[in-house]
């Protein structure tokens, strides 16, 4: 049955084109907003990966890109083309593929492609979680959805959790199941904000699910409202060689991968300086698997910890700690230096 829903959604990613390592997500996800709920939705995707990105956008790179056609059965692996053709047999919908970052697919989704046509945007679903301000403020799936609300145009991020290695397919089904009523339920009581872009509304929601094995239970994954937890990097890249074959591909399932709960962290106050050739490999462990002292109950990091949903409202804007002032007060913070 037909949900009452926005008149179009735009939906992206970070993570690029169906791709069984890299892009699982995202044509299941698909046909669930348009089968399941009955949404007319927009695709418009990174032409590869783009991940850790935030929210940037290209400006003096010309912004390229090609007509995509996913296909059943085929996982939604499909042609490209560089102009618009009807759809072949077993094709499913006429994707938009740019090379360009996820904030500026979402911003040229909404102004350029689909102008005034939007009512939602939908960034995901993510291979791996955006949980906390560590990896918030460098998650590219967050960043097209705050470069959306930043127009003024209601957001949403959805980012599946990796706590499996490797992801049961079986949990691909439930999880869309999940996001979808998640999704559904946001854009129809969209909550309060006294501070709003648009007035009194949340300009975005960040939602993360963890990919367990409760999926499949009949009571399924408990969901809660979260706050952002803070906290911080340790060291993000390190020294390499220049040798090219040296080169190893960071893992696209992001802060999630198996490789950053293994990878020990080395003493480096001797490594000798030489070339400075730097390559990203973090270590993330105390991130990964935090302390449980270290959470802040009700946070979005506890709420990974505990294997729930977490639904977290943002604001289109930097955080500032909290203060009142009143107007005829204004003057009282002028500074007063002598220079």
């Amino acid at each position: 049955m037909s949900v009452a829903g926005p008149r179009s959604v735009l939906l992206t990613n970070d993570d690029g084109p169906p791709d069984s390592r890299e892009s699982p997500y995202v044509f299941g996800f698909y046909k669930y907003l348009t089968r399941n709920l009955g949404w007319n939705v927009k695709v418009v995707l990174p032409s590869s990966q783009r991940s850790w990105i935030g929210k940037a956008y290209h400006i003096k790179e010309i912004t390229k890109g090609n007509y995509f056609y996913p296909r059943e059965p085929a996982d939604g692996h499909g042609e490209t083309s560089p102009t618009p053709r009807p759809l072949k047999e077993n094709e499913v919908a006429e994707w938009i593929l740019l090379d360009g970052t996820p904030a500026t697919c979402s911003n040229i989704g909404l102004h350029n492609i689909y102008p005034n046509m939007i009512d939602l945007v939908i960034s995901g679903p993510n291979l791996g979680r955006n949980s906390s301000s560590a990896f918030a403020l460098s998650s590219g799936t967050i960043g097209a959805a705050m470069s959306s609300s930043l127009s003024k145009v209601r957001s949403i991020a959805i980012s599946y959790g990796t706590v499996l290695y490797p992801t049961p397919e079986a949990l691909f089904e439930p999880a869309h199941s999940l996001a979808t009523n998640i999704i559904s339920h946001l854009w129809q009581n969209w909550g309060g904000d006294e501070d709003g872009l648009r007035g009194p509304e949340v300009d975005l929601y960040n939602v993360n699910v963890p990919l367990n094995m409760d999926l499949l239970t009949d009571s399924g994954l408990p969901i809660y409202w979260t706050t952002m937890w803070r906290n911080s990097y340790g060291r993000l890249f390190k020294q390499v060689t220049s040798d090219p074959f040296e080169t190893q591909e960071v893992d696209p399932a992001g802060p999630d991968t198996a490789a950053l709960h293994s990878e020990p962290a080395k003493d480096t106050s001797d490594f000798p300086v030489g070339e400075l050739v730097f390559k990203f490999s973090p270590q993330m462990d105390g991130l990964i698997n935090p302390s449980p002292s270290s959470l802040t109950i009700g946070s979005d990091g506890w709420a990974i910890h505990k294997g729930v949903v977490s639904v977290t409202p943002l604001r289109a804007s930097f955080a500032e700690p909290p203060q009142e002032l009143d107007p005829k007060d204004v003057d009282k913070r002028r500074w007063r230096m002598k220079l």
